[in-house]
């Protein structure tokens, strides 16, 4: 009951961290990044200790630990005055579907970050913008490769 308790709070933490890097994905804010994924990853890891926990839990118990709940689902057939035990398991499998959702949301609104970035990189770095500059001595420069444009 502990394990799933703790499980159930740790994946709301990791959902709140998924909803903040959100919003920061969408506002721009990306400075701040870095240490969000810090946290995200010391979240990760506690979560994966604490699913080893559970899954030793239940085979202590001779019971499997299938990534499906079966194993869950048994003890659950086992043990039905454990109400509690049920409801933070429905809510970890709830908050583990949310944080799923966040994650697929999230990594779309970096795929579109780094199109913005590949694309404003490229207006950089026009093919053309080379014809239009001029070397040292006073030449326009041959268009030999990419360089940064200085028209943007």
């Amino acid at each position: 009951m502990r394990t799933v308790d703790a499980e159930a709070a740790t994946v709301e933490d990791f959902v709140a961290l998924l909803e903040r890097e959100q919003e920061m994905l969408v506002k721009g804010q990306v400075d701040d990044l870095i240490e969000l994924v810090r946290q995200k990853d010391a979240v990760a890891a506690k979560l994966a200790t604490l699913a080893a926990q559970r899954s030793m839990l239940l085979r202590a118990s001779g019971l499997t630990t299938d990534t499906d709940g079966t194993g869950m689902a048994s003890w659950f057939a086992a043990n039905p005055a454990e109400v509690r035990a049920r409801s933070a398991w429905s809510s970890l499998l709830s908050l583990a579907g949310q944080a799923r959702e966040l994650n697929r949301v999230n990594g779309e609104l970096i795929q579109v970050r780094m199109q913005h970035n590949a694309l404003a990189l490229e207006t950089l770095m026009g093919s053309n913008a080379s014809a239009n500059l001029y070397g040292p001595d006073g030449q326009k420069t041959p268009p030999s490769g990419r360089r940064i444009s200085d028209s943007a």
